[in-house]
C-alpha cells in the first residue's frame, strides 16, 4: 500500500475512505505534529491542507521542503480558498498540486496519482543524473546486514520497524542507513531505495 502523510484539523472523511483506495493513512492536525511524524516515518505523498492551528500549510511546506529527508516527497494542498495568486505562491514554494474544497473525492485520487507518477519519473531521472558509478559494485560494498536494512527500507519500513525486525537498536539501524548513504553515494533514503529498486535488491 502506499502511505499517505494526511495533515488536516478534520481528518475523518479522508481518513475513513483512502484505504479503500490502496492507501496506508497517517493523520497529524497541524503542521508541528506533521514535522514530527515525517522525522520518525516515511511517506509515499502528503496531502496537507492550508488552514489548521499552530504551523499553517504554507509554513509547513516550506519546512518540508527545507529537510533534505522529506523535500522530495510530492505534497497536495488541500484549501478551502480558490486564490488563484496563493495558489501560485504555493506551487513555487514546493506543492505539486493543490485541489480545493469542496472536492470530489475521485478528483482527488487522480491527482494523487498523477503526482506520484510524475515524481517517481523525476527521481529515478535525478538519480541517474546523479550517480556516476556502477550499480552493482556499489551493491557489493554493502555488509549483509546493510543490505537487510536497506531491503526492508525499500519495502516503506522506518527505522522503528527495522529495528523491531531485525532486532536492533534505532540508534544502529540509523548507523547503517548513513553507511548505505555513503557507500552507494546517494543524498537520502528515497534516492538509497530507487536504487535498491534498480538493483533488484528487492526480489532477492
Amino acid at each position: 500500500m502506499k502511505t499517505v502523510l494526511l495533515v488536516d484539523d478534520n481528518p475523518k472523511y479522508l481518513k475513513d475512505a483512502l484505504p479503500h483506495y490502496g492507501y496506508d493513512v497517517l493523520t497529524a492536525t497541524d503542521g508541528i505534529q506533521a514535522l514530527k511524524i515525517l522525522s520518525e516515518n516515511v511517506f509515499d505523498i502528503i496531502l496537507l491542507d492550508v488552514m489548521m492551528p499552530n504551523m499553517n500549510g504554507w509554513d509547513t511546506l516550506k519546512e518540508i521542503r527545507k529537510n533534505v529527508e522529506t523535500k522530495d516527497i510530492p505534497v497536495i494542498m488541500i484549501t478551502a480558498v480558490n486564490e488563484e495568486q496563493k495558489m501560485v505562491t504555493g506551487l513555487m514554494n514546493g506543492a505539486d498540486d493543490y485541489i480545493i474544497k469542496p472536492f470530489l473525492l475521485q478528483n482527488l485520487l487522480a491527482r494523487m496519482e498523477a503526482v506520484l507518477r510524475r515524481s517517481r519519473r523525476n527521481l529515478q531521472s535525478n538519480l541517474s543524473k546523479d550517480l556516476t558509478f556502477t550499480s552493482t559494485e556499489s551493491l557489493q560494498t554493502l555488509t549483509s546486514r546493510e543490505k537487510e536494512v536497506l531491503k526492508l527500507a525499500a519495502y516503506g519500513d522506518n527505522n522503528k520497524k527495522i529495528a523491531e525486525k531485525l532486532v536492533l537498536s534505532e540508534v544502529t539501524v540509523k548507523s547503517h542507513m548513513n553507511s548505505i548513504f555513503k557507500k552507494l553515494k546517494v543524498k537520502n533514503r528515497t534516492q538509497a531505495v530507487l536504487l535498491a529498486m534498480q538493483m533488484n535488491l528487492t526480489e532477492n
